[in-house]
């Protein structure tokens, strides 16, 4: 039955209404990040680029931006190599202690945050990785490795897993007709997942305030110690570049996953 159009109406304009209330915050930071007042001012009084000079003239910002982008990249790679594994044989098990281990493969996103990084701090001042770039890895893959759990478990319902015994029934062993015949038809999940622990790592501030340290701070480490010290536009810029890169990096996957399935 054809919904009545004030029905229609209420409904579009509580999700306009929704959709304006997600991105007010990108609406005021971007102008911001623009301005050319010493602090933060909305609306700006007038536009320069001198905040965004501020930032890549800056080393410790920059050596920050390297940090933060190097942690990104490994996390989204050991989280997918970690994630697609575990995603896989969860898969293919199907017991009751595999969906146990579900549940604990996704408690990073179940308990609160603040409790893993209080977890994370005393466990690696034992082990001698506060302030350091394994440190940081280690703790952003523990964090992204759910989202890839989470998207190619998703992929695998999809997959018809005769697919792969006849691959294997004509005399590949288990990891090739897995790269060879699973792998390709599930790849979006794949991508989707790596894209969830990059932008994951990316954001991370919660457990970095925690752990990073000394030359091995990230940017939103940074970003958090500055908003503390002294408020000015540059952390808008910084904002601002972080919301761009996210965007670019989601737009990207999806141009990738929708020319897989046009190739496929």
């Amino acid at each position: 039955m054809t919904a009545s159009l004030p029905a229609r109406l209420a409904l579009g304009t509580l999700v306009a209404l929704v959709l304006l209330f997600l991105v007010l915050p990108i609406l005021i930071v971007v102008p911001m990040s623009f301005s050319n007042a010493r602090f933060l001012t909305f609306p700006p009084p007038g536009y320069s680029l001198r905040w965004y000079e501020a930032f890549f003239g800056n080393p410790a910002w920059m050596q920050a931006a390297r940090v933060s982008l190097g942690v990104a990249l490994a996390t989204a790679l050991g989280a997918t190599v970690i994630g697609t594994a575990a995603a896989y044989a969860l898969t293919l098990s199907g017991s009751r202690l595999a969906r146990s281990l579900t549940v604990i493969l996704l408690l990073p996103l179940i308990v609160p945050i603040v409790i893993t990084a209080i977890g994370v701090f005393f466990v690696f001042a034992r082990a001698g990785l506060l302030a350091t770039m394994p440190g940081l890895i280690l703790a952003n893959v523990m964090l992204g490795t759910p989202y890839v759990v989470t998207s190619v478990l998703a992929g695998l319902r999809g997959f018809d897993p005769a697919q792969e015994m006849v691959a294997r029934s004509l005399g590949m062993n288990r990891l090739r007709a897995f790269f060879a015949v699973t792998l390709p038809q599930i790849r979006p999940s794949v991508v989707s997942g790596a894209l969830f622990a990059f932008i994951s790592a990316l954001d991370e501030t919660v457990v970095a305030i925690f752990i990073a340290g000394g030359q091995n701070q990230t940017l939103t480490k940074r970003m958090f110690t500055a908003l503390r010290d002294e408020i000015d536009p540059t952390i808008a810029a910084i904002s601002s570049l972080l919301t761009a890169a996210s965007l670019i990096v989601v737009v990207l996957a999806s141009l990738a996953a929708r020319k897989s399935r046009t190739s496929a």
